[in-house]
């Protein structure tokens, strides 16, 4: 096997437990393995802002030479946060994605960088409890700012109306964008060909590695396009069953039971 140069880590079901720490074993695995020379990269829908507690546990905050892609694979960056790859959503596309939520009885936030514009409607956005450590700025549409760029938006709502909202959503909008959950109470909208995968090959390229050199471990349908483009996809044991299905290898433990470390353990050291 073509040996590992970055593992690409998912957070919530996947490096994170469930109450959002990483676990010690992780942490040494993780730290065993930057020694060897591979590069620890987290693959998020979340920003910069809200994950740079995790770096600095992990030692790469502010770290020229270390690099995470967020934002579901639409800003990859170093940990100085210099941009090296951005795609992101006109004013236009959020006024159009806003506008079918509303249609479908559901809430939208904005995201541009590190704040989270939630945009006034009838239905609560649960985005807050998901990712507090972002700003939230509450703003009607009409105050919406057309001078910004919007790296994503999200629907954080409760489980049972995004399943029941889903599969009315315009066929137009699938065209256009990238839609899907990454978690029960969360679905996630993206400029169209943003998942993680690509910001993967965008950062490999920068870096000069090959996808037979990436490993990449995952759980939720937001993290299948990297499981099957890295040379090793990694589902955990708690992942859903799509994920499983397209990963080269299931580990037999769950996010709460170090599945991260087993990977690394076995496929790295």
């Amino acid at each position: 096997m073509t040996a590992i140069k970055l593992i690409a880590l998912d957070l919530d079901g996947t490096l994170l437990t469930s109450d959002k720490k990483i676990s010690p074993r992780n942490l040494k695995a993780l730290a065993a393995a930057r020694a060897k020379g591979v590069k620890v990269v987290l693959t998020t829908g979340r920003p910069l802002k809200a994950m740079e507690f995790l770096l600095d546990e992990l030692g790469t905050a502010g770290l020229e030479d270390e690099y995470t892609i967020t934002f579901n694979g639409g800003l990859v960056q170093r940990n100085t946060g210099e941009i090296i790859d951005k795609t992101v959503f006109s004013h236009a596309d959020v006024l159009r994605i806003f506008e079918e939520t509303q249609k479908l009885a559901l809430p939208l936030d904005a995201i541009s960088e590190g704040v989270v514009y939630q945009l006034q409607s009838e239905q609560k956005s649960l985005y807050a409890q998901a990712n507090p450590y972002l700003q939230f700025e509450h703003v009607s549409l009409n105050d919406l700012s057309e001078g910004l760029t919007y790296n994503k938006c999200v629907t954080a709502f409760d489980p049972s109306n995004i399943d029941k909202a889903l599969p009315q959503i315009s066929r137009e909008l699938f065209e256009r964008y990238e839609i899907f959950k990454s978690r029960d109470m969360l679905l996630e909208w993206s400029p169209k060909n943003v998942h993680k995968a690509t910001g993967l090959a965008k950062l490999s390229q920068h870096l000069g590695l090959d996808s037979s050199q990436i490993m990449a471990c995952g759980d939720e349908a937001n993290d299948r396009s990297m499981i099957e483009w890295a040379g090793l996809g990694v589902a955990m044991g708690n992942a859903t069953e799509e994920i499983k299905a397209v990963a080269k290898v299931i580990a037999p433990l769950t996010n709460d039971e170090d599945a991260v470390a087993w990977a690394i353990e076995n496929y790295i050291l």
